[in-house]
């Protein structure tokens, strides 16, 4: 099942960096903020070609979340970020320079060392309410502050790096919500499903989540929202997967490759991200926009 659970993350992850593409695309020509923003991209159908990957991901996250740990999925949906720029480059006409393809090494390289060293095990579906009431405050409280303190006064990378963190906090909450709601479709039922408070927590959570996602595309850099985004989600959903669920993770000397897949995992994720601001525009299509101009 281990297996199933990786092939379904993967899955999900390629879908939400078509959605990812598509949404960074449309979201990267409007000035408005906050629900405005979202209320301008929806009404553009790029923009809902986005939201479709991202519902298809969320299907993919689900199937994968019941086969295997919070601990697995989560880190492999890291594999967005490549997939992503793999997606946007021809997307937006453009060409990734050669340092791109080493992030995206990096990245490949730094998750399969991370994950074969630590080897998520030990996962439940469900977890008690006296977990969950600590975990929901840290997590919503920390994604509040973090908006606050992102006030319009703020650089625009700073800005762009903690709206990423919120969200990242946000899909990684929302993904603990989902294997529990999903747990008991699996268990019990449609009817038990629907009566699940898990099932509208992570409905909820998903929808800030992609606000705040918005919010940080506009708001700045990728190479400041894409790493907290990246390595957040994966951090913060290991650390619910060991709270929540159970989850354990192999100690002792596999720290020091654990350590070392995860620093392996930064400097790709930080190399495609500068990776993006030196793309270059492919010559058939500067000549098109010259021609339409």
């Amino acid at each position: 099942m281990i297996e199933l659970a990786a092939a379904f993350a993967v899955a999900g992850a390629a879908s939400n960096a078509v959605g990812t593409a598509f949404q960074r695309k449309v979201a990267s020509t409007s000035h408005r903020s906050g629900i405005r923003l979202v209320a301008e991209l929806a009404r553009q159908p790029l923009w809902v070609i986005g939201m479709g990957g991202v519902v298809c991901a969320a299907l993919f996250q689900s199937l994968a979340l019941v086969n295997g740990p919070l601990a697995l999925v989560q880190p492999l949906f890291i594999l967005e970020l490549p997939f992503a720029l793999l997606v946007a480059a021809p997307l937006m006409h453009k060409r990734m320079p050669r340092s791109g393809w080493w992030g995206v090494g990096g990245c490949v390289a730094g998750l399969a060392v991370l994950l074969t060293a630590a080897a998520p095990h030990g996962a439940t579906d469900h977890a008690p309410l006296i977990r969950w009431i600590p975990v929901l405050g840290l997590c919503l409280g920390g994604m509040a502050a973090a908006v606050v303190v992102s006030g319009r006064g703020h650089a625009p990378a700073r800005r762009a790096a903690l709206l990423a963190a919120a969200s990242a906090t946000g899909n990684a909450l929302t993904a603990a919500l989902l294997k529990s709601a999903s747990g008991t479709f699996a268990d019990h039922g449609f009817t038990a499903f629907l009566r699940s408070w898990q099932t509208y927590g992570f409905a909820l959570t998903g929808v800030a989540a992609v606000v705040l996602l918005e919010n940080a595309l506009q708001a700045g850099p990728l190479v400041a929202a894409q790493p907290a985004l990246t390595v957040g989600d994966a951090v913060v959903s290991l650390t619910l997967g060991m709270t929540l669920f159970g989850e354990r993770i192999r100690t002792g000397w596999w720290l020091v490759p654990e350590v070392c897949g995860a620093l392996l995992i930064v400097v790709g994720v930080v190399v495609l991200s500068r990776a993006v601001q030196h793309i270059t525009t492919l010559p058939a299509a500067a000549a098109q926009r010259q021609a339409a101009s």
